[in-house]
C-alpha cells in the first residue's frame, strides 16, 4: 500500500519513457505463480536490454528513481 502512491507518481514523471504495471496478485494467482512471487510487494524491473530483475520489498522514491535512471532508461549497449 505504501508503494502504490510512489509508483503512481513515477508513472506520471516518466510518462512516455517508462511503463509501470500493477498486478493484483489475489486476482492474478496464475501470473504470480509464473513469476514465483511469494511476498508483497514484489517488483519486476526489465531494463533496456530486456534483462529482468526481480526485487521483493519496498523502496523509498529516491531509490526507485536511481534504478529507473541507471538501469531502466540507460542506453542500450551495442557491440561494435
Amino acid at each position: 500500500k505504501m508503494v502504490a502512491p510512489i509508483l503512481e507518481e513515477l508513472s506520471k514523471e516518466y510518462e512516455g519513457r517508462l511503463v509501470i504495471y500493477k498486478v493484483d496478485t489475489d486476482a492474478e494467482q496464475e501470473l504470480s505463480a509464473v513469476f514465483g512471487i511469494q511476498s508483497i510487494p514484489t517488483l519486476l524491473f526489465i531494463d533496456s536490454e530486456g534483462e529482468p530483475m526481480m526485487q521483493p520489498g519496498a523502496f523509498p522514491k529516491h531509490i526507485f528513481k536511481k534504478i529507473i535512471e541507471e538501469k531502466l532508461l540507460a542506453p542500450v549497449k551495442t557491440e561494435e
